[in-house]
């Protein structure tokens, strides 16, 4: 579970947070108890980014990234050809 502390906390206390953040700890910024901000690592940011930019409808190929070889996948999976969605049963 990620560290949280309040706002007053993580201005004090910045640089500490920062390098927990860099070693894979992230810190929960709260305001009155709610959590309003993240400390995360600069490589877990980027993820993010990524997930963000692919979106819903980019499926797994959104998802890809981040090993060795992985636009090739995801370059094979733009490729391939998608049929027509399927029905949905009649339930009623």
């Amino acid at each position: 579970m990620p560290k949280q502390v309040t706002i007053a906390e993580a201005r004090d206390q910045l640089s500490a947070h920062v390098r927990s953040a860099e070693h894979g700890m992230p810190v929960v910024i709260t305001r009155r108890g709610r959590a309003v901000a993240a400390i995360v690592a600069a490589e877990e940011f980027q993820r993010l980014e990524r997930l963000r930019a692919a979106g819903p409808q980019a499926g797994l190929a959104g998802l890809a990234g981040g090993w060795q070889g992985s636009e090739d996948l995801v370059s094979e999976l733009d490729a391939l050809h998608r049929g027509p969605p399927r029905p949905s049963p009649d339930l009623g």
